[in-house]
């Protein structure tokens, strides 16, 4: 009886029907074949949005106890781990060890593959364990395949450390779904080319794991309305970006807007609250602590209304 391999059976692997003559077609054909199979990819993302919720809600109450939100994977997961982990802190203003990201083959397979780490199980585990992850701590794994050694490895080791795990992977028959605390698996089917989950299951992958960072960010206060409150502020685009957020919710002239951002020293959540309830700098930030980081808590006011009118939508 011929060996069967164990990746044979995964939805990643398998081969797309709809493409079969993908190496005859014109450069306008190949576009129009994979516009057609990326409109999978809402429908698979939709099918797991209740389970997308629950992860965002782990992930929230993690941080609000002080813990730590962190990914781990290999190949293009690790890298979309890495993506979500860089942009936190200037997106969200959040400390540099709030959000963090191990990837198989280290910082230098960011940016050069390296065959074979995504095989070694212990090194997940040792990887992860630097990190020293524990009950307060929120693993997010990311294989597409389900399979990847090195993911499986960090994950044993956070669940022993008595971390919360959140599986990200696009086979939705993962046996590690009895292991963790919430699998997100959006079934997109085989890709364009066989393998190749660099597509569509990363394509995916990254719209689940905007939805977790971008919705707890939101949870704990890191924005006002949609508006980036917490940014840092350390690009002349964010000091732009800054400025005109203080102008919309507070009606202020630059300025005037300019002057406040000044002597909030650059801090936009606090110079709102300084502005809208008449008080120092030092009183702002106790007021923030007080309202849990949030605004709209600190000030008791909803920005929603301001901004309908200033867009001129209607409800």
């Amino acid at each position: 009886m011929p060996h069967r391999s164990k990746w044979e059976e995964l939805p990643t692997e398998a081969i797309n029907p709809d493409t079969l003559g993908l190496d005859k077609l014109s450069s306008i054909d190949i576009v129009e074949a994979m516009l057609q199979d990326d409109r999978k990819v809402q429908a698979a993302v939709l099918r797991e949005k209740s389970r997308i919720a629950v992860g965002m809600d782990v992930i929230v109450d993690a941080l609000r106890k002080g813990g730590r939100m962190i990914f781990v994977g290999a190949g293009t997961s690790g890298r979309l781990g890495i993506l979500e982990s860089a942009e936190m802190p200037t997106t969200f203003g959040t400390p540099a060890d709030m959000v963090q990201a191990v990837m198989a083959g280290g910082k230098a397979a960011v940016l050069h593959a390296k065959d074979g780490v995504e095989d070694r199980y212990e090194d997940g585990a040792r990887a992860i364990k630097r990190l020293g992850p524990g009950s307060k701590d929120v693993v997010i794994g990311v294989s597409a395949s389900g399979m990847t050694q090195f993911v499986r490895g960090a994950l044993t080791h956070s669940r022993t450390a008595g971390a919360k795990i959140i599986f990200v992977t696009c086979d939705p028959d993962t046996e590690l779904q009895t292991f963790v605390d919430v699998t997100i698996a959006p079934a997109v089917g085989p890709e364009v080319i066989a393998g190749s989950t660099r597509l569509k299951a990363g394509t995916a992958t990254k719209i689940v794991l905007n939805m977790l960072t971008t919705g707890a960010m939101v949870r704990i206060g890191k924005t006002y309305g949609n508006l980036m409150v917490d940014l840092q502020t350390g690009s002349e685009k964010a000091r732009a970006r800054a400025h005109r957020i203080l102008t919309i919710v507070t009606g202020l002239e630059a300025a005037d807007a300019d002057k406040l951002l000044r002597r909030a020293h650059g801090n936009t959540k606090a110079a709102i609250v300084m502005h809208k309830s008449g008080v120092s700098y030092a009183k702002a930030m106790s007021c923030l602590r007080k309202a849990h980081d949030s605004v709209r808590e600190a000030i008791d006011e909803d920005l929603e209304p301001r901004l309908r009118e200033l867009l001129n939508v209607v409800e």
